[in-house]
């Protein structure tokens, strides 16, 4: 649950802002400030071997568990496709991170993980 800030306003001239004099106008008025902003998300991660990347990011963790369900769906109903490429099978999973964590430039991987034949 998110707290909002409050600041007073100073209403009025300041005073003499000398040493020692504290008179720095009245406070008067009360202004709401938004609440801060929260900085994690619900990430899908794409495992393949030691590699992790991640696949998709969500504001909350019934929609990366939706993405997941559907991204392994696609890869069993493609799963003859990769036997015959020899492309290895990711694994998803889902993780709570940090929008910090992610790599500036981050974009999300394709359905199967790979683009050309690489691992993204």
């Amino acid at each position: 649950m998110a707290f909002d800030t409050f600041r007073f306003r100073r209403v009025g001239k300041a005073g003499n802002l000398g040493p020692g004099n504290l008179n720095y106008g009245r406070m008067v008025e009360i202004i709401r400030l938004p609440a801060a902003r929260d900085d994690t998300l619900w990430a899908v991660v794409a495992s393949l071997g030691k590699t992790d990347r991640i696949a998709d990011i969500y504001p909350n963790r019934t929609a990366a568990l939706a993405d997941r369900s559907w991204r392994e769906q696609q890869v069993s109903a493609y799963a003859g496709f990769l036997k015959t490429s020899k492309q290895p099978v990711p694994r998803y999973s889902v993780a709570l991170i940090r929008r910090t964590d992610l790599p500036k430039s981050w974009r999300p991987l394709p359905a199967l993980g790979f683009l050309r034949g690489q691992f993204i």
